[in-house]
């Protein structure tokens, strides 16, 4: 039942985006499993795969899907948490910065926020 209200959830804050880009999300985003716990942990778990496989399939048009499924992933990962505990959103923000660098062979975790 769990697993049904995530993919629930998924379902309708995807609605309307470009139908490549929704699909390749969603790609991601199934292979998460549902028993990879609550909607927020399978989108950042989704969101890493998606970096990892845009990283690795070289410059090509796949790899910029794969980048913008990433980006969309979190940021929903971001919506998810928002939308559950407003006050959570700046720590849960800075555990995906800090785990987004082990989607990416040789980035380090503590990459510095970027200066305004």
């Amino acid at each position: 039942m769990i697993a049904a209200l995530g993919d629930a959830w998924f379902a309708a804050r995807t609605t309307g985006a470009p139908a490549a880009l929704r699909l390749r999300a969603e790609q991601f985003f199934l292979e998460a499993g549902a028993g990879a716990g609550d909607v927020v942990t399978r989108l950042a778990d989704a969101g890493r795969a998606a970096l990892a496989a845009a990283t690795r399939d070289g410059a090509g048009r796949a790899a910029a899907l794969d980048l913008l499924a990433a980006d969309a992933l979190i940021t929903l990962a971001l919506l998810a948490t928002a939308e559950r505990d407003p006050a959570a959103l700046g720590r849960a923000a800075a555990q995906l910065l800090k785990h987004a660098g082990t989607a990416i062979r040789g980035v380090p975790d503590d990459i510095p926020p970027a200066s305004s």
